[in-house]
């Protein structure tokens, strides 16, 4: 049993996908499928099952993914420690992202600045974070990644973004309830922030009528500057998302907020670089202004 078997066997066990697991491990399919059929072998058992082209983690898989987990995780908190004994700020960052996507450029601009010699991996938009390989994990989400220590870095409010023209833009604060029979311009099902608006529609007693649905912030920070729908926008972290054709409104019922977090590994060790980065975060979220 190798190291390296270890490593493409977690990883194709988080996507249960060959051909998405040779492609992001640049190897070819027949490679990666004949060192899964050695491993089992070696094993004694199969490790997943196969449905036609599909593979599936199974129970003994399951099994054994925990251990190897643990295994591979210690053998990186090793690297990680010896790095900080020979005194060297480095290594690399893995940092998955789901919220501040506008600020996190200079967030880790500013950083490198200071430390030029640490790297970054960055995922954006990670639909389980739980499934992703983080050191850090920026998250509005409801219910975050298990396992984990976190630290509250903002309590943001989110306005209602509508056009101008709008028959509620003049008011100063509204109900929700209001514009149960609007379109929504939104992200997709996924992201957190969804999650979190969603929520609060549910709260207002109605299910959002999208009409324009995205994965990407940017596409719907353009949208809503279009004037093609009504739509929510965080106040800090969404700054400068619209312009003067459209009113930013204050709703007071249900509290339109959410909170960003930063969440780590409760048992991972934590390089140099890694808490070097965790109190850089903290400090910078803390100076953002608070205001729309």
């Amino acid at each position: 049993m190798e190291l390296s078997q270890l490593k493409y066997f977690r990883h194709t066990a988080r996507t249960e996908n060959i051909t998405r697991s040779a492609a992001e491990l640049h190897i070819s399919q027949p490679a990666l499928s004949k060192m899964i059929v050695t491993l089992e072998k070696d094993l004694g058992v199969k490790l997943f099952n196969r449905e036609g082209k599909h593979i599936k983690l199974n129970h003994h898989g399951a099994v054994f993914l925990k251990y190897v987990e643990i295994a591979l995780g210690a053998l990186e908190d090793g690297r990680k420690e010896l790095e900080d004994v020979s005194g060297r700020m480095d290594g690399t960052l893995n940092i998955s992202f789901d919220v501040a996507s506008q600020l996190m450029p200079d967030l880790l601009k500013e950083f490198r600045d200071r430390h030029p010699e640490v790297t970054f991996h960055l995922l954006q938009h990670a639909r389980n974070p739980t499934q992703t390989k983080f050191d850090f994990c920026i998250t509005s989400s409801l219910v975050g990644p298990s396992g984990t220590e976190k630290k509250a870095l903002l309590k943001e409010e989110i306005f209602l973004a509508v056009p101008e023209t709008h028959p509620l833009a003049s008011q100063k604060s509204v109900h929700l309830s209001s514009f149960a029979e609007d379109g929504f311009i939104t992200l997709k099902q996924g992201s957190s922030l969804r999650e979190t608006t969603d929520a609060l529609c549910a709260l207002a007693g109605f299910k959002p009528r999208i009409i324009f649905e995205s994965d990407d912030p940017a596409t719907v920070r353009g949208l809503i500057r279009a004037g093609q729908g009504i739509a929510f926008v965080p106040a800090i972290t969404w700054k400068g998302a619209t312009d003067s054709s459209v009113v930013l409104l204050h709703v007071k019922h249900p509290e339109c907020t959410r909170i960003i977090e930063l969440h780590w590994m409760k048992d991972s060790y934590l390089s140099i670089a890694a808490q070097a980065f965790r109190q850089f975060t903290i400090d910078y979220f803390s100076k953002l202004p608070h205001s729309p």
